[in-house]
């Protein structure tokens, strides 16, 4: 198993092979994990490594040059030194507004580093990834080398070890790189993006199988790779929980709590700080029985949205918290919020937070202030009603006068997704499916092209004839394309 981060780094990327290697060894099978030791970790939790099989044997390979080196050096305050435990940043400066100069300069280091590493500024682990699966594939039986991304460089270090030492690879996206907005990429120049849809080209063609969160996902790429992809060769796994669904208990309190856990800098939240002030002014005393907990990284930006608009008694914000402690923030929540992403940054429909799947399992009732995406398609699966659309402040307003009144009435329960729904995302069902992709047997529900539809913010991409023309896959391939 090929995983940039596995724990002790805690970001929501490292949950879903953590799921799957509990879960493997009940199928018949063992897992050696290769992943990067980096120089500071996102999101330190050590709690985390208590949950590894003792059986897993883990390999952490260094995954940066001098540069990333010097980058989490300075990030840890330069010689004076910090834990491990403060979250990674990138670049210059911080993310607070600066002078011209040093944002100027800040950007000047981004693009640089769009043009130096490639694919992705993960790219210095690769061929010490490649040689730490080569010596696993030495002294055992490897039968196949599976690779989650993002980022991306994971799947070249699958490719790059599978001929090596003839082994078929599988590949799992987490990230729809290449087709939906990625700030990394869009400072790319055009030749660098040409290669890397070629290479995806090569990526997706020579795996054994592909695993999609979506169909819609795969969908996008069946139709952005054309002849790259065999359909029989596409699983979908969406994201999942792990542990049985929560009993549901009614929590305690004078006042009905709304979680959100994550971080939140690239969500959309402004409407829904705009309907706490307009529930505010026109019924204070239904506002005063709300209560709205953020807990993550990044919320400088969101306390002040909400100082300016004048709900800082409703909103409250704490730090980040190990996962442990997530969970009985959640269990104490009455009700769990949960935002999607702008729809400026194109392919945002095909997003749903690994944030969501951990709220199936608590039986809470799930508040979507979401445009028309897969996190809001997740959620009427389940048989959730509490959404609300992005843009409507009104129906977000009538949506939280009716979350209040339910849990005044003590009927909240009504409100929470359908417990027997929610199982079918619990990462038992979810290794089912990727065991499936693993031995190279047909999915049970298989993928068909074209019964999805590609999402409008991307349709005009996929369907520009530049996109096709900047992919030229080995002649070979480009026969079956035809």
């Amino acid at each position: 198993m090929i995983a940039f981060g596995f724990p002790p780094e805690g970001n929501a990327g490292a949950y879903r092979p953590l799921r799957f290697v509990r879960r493997l060894a009940s199928f018949g099978w063992n897992s050696t994990v290769v992943t990067a030791a980096p120089g500071q970790y996102e999101r330190f939790d050590p709690t985390l490594l208590e949950r590894i099989p003792r059986e897993t044997e883990v390999i952490r390979v260094n995954s940066q040059d001098l540069w990333q080196r010097f980058q989490s050096w300075r990030a840890r305050g330069g010689a004076g030194g910090a834990s491990q435990n403060q979250p990674i940043s990138h670049g210059l400066g911080s993310t607070g507004s600066q002078p011209t100069f040093r944002g100027t300069l800040r950007d000047l280091v981004r693009q640089a580093e769009a043009r130096w590493y490639h694919p992705d500024m993960a790219s210095p682990w690769i061929n010490r990834a490649v040689d730490a699966v080569t010596r696993v594939c030495r002294r055992e039986r490897v039968s196949v080398i599976w690779a989650t991304a993002g980022p991306v460089s994971a799947f070249y270090v699958a490719q790059r070890a599978s001929r090596k030492n003839n082994v078929p690879y599988v590949l799992d996206f987490r990230d729809s790189w290449t087709i939906t907005h990625n700030d990394f990429e869009a400072r790319r120049p055009a030749w660098a993006i040409r290669r890397d849809r070629n290479n995806m080209f090569d990526l997706l063609h020579q795996a054994q199988a592909v695993i999609f969160r979506y169909d819609r996902e795969a969908e996008c790429y069946w139709q952005a790779y054309r002849g790259a992809l065999d359909a029989s060769k596409i699983y979908i796994v969406p994201n999942g929980y792990e542990a049985p669904i929560e009993a549901v208990a009614a929590p305690k309190g004078d006042r009905c709590t709304l979680l959100y856990a994550g971080v939140v800098s690239d969500y959309r939240y402004d409407t829904f700080l705009d309907a706490l002030a307009g529930l505010k002014r026109a019924d204070p005393s239904r506002a005063q029985q709300l209560r709205v907990l953020f807990i993550g990284e990044g919320m400088s930006a969101l306390a002040k949205a909400a100082e300016k608009v004048g709900v800082s008694e409703i909103v409250h914000i704490a730090g980040a918290k190990r996962s442990d402690e997530v969970a009985t923030l959640q269990r104490d929540a009455h009700a769990l919020l949960v935002f999607g992403r702008p729809a400026s940054k194109p392919g945002y429909e095909l997003f749903a937070g690994a944030k969501l799947f951990g709220y199936l399992k608590t039986g809470r009732p799930i508040i979507g202030i979401l445009p028309d995406d897969e996190t809001q398609r997740v959620l009427r699966q389940v048989g959730s009603r509490t959404i609300a659309d992005v843009e409507s402040v009104p129906e977000i307003c009538e949506l939280l006068c009716s979350l209040i009144d339910h849990w005044a009435e003590g009927t909240l329960s009504s409100l929470a997704p359908d417990r027997k729904a929610c199982e079918g995302y619990s990462s038992e069902r979810q290794t089912a499916i990727l065991v499936r992709a693993l031995e190279g047997v047909p999915a049970e529900q298989p993928f068909i092209p074209g019964v999805q539809s590609v999402p409008p913010s991307l349709r005009g991409l996929l369907g520009d004839q530049r996109w096709l023309e900047g992919i030229t896959p080995p002649a070979a391939y480009a026969s079956q394309a035809e």
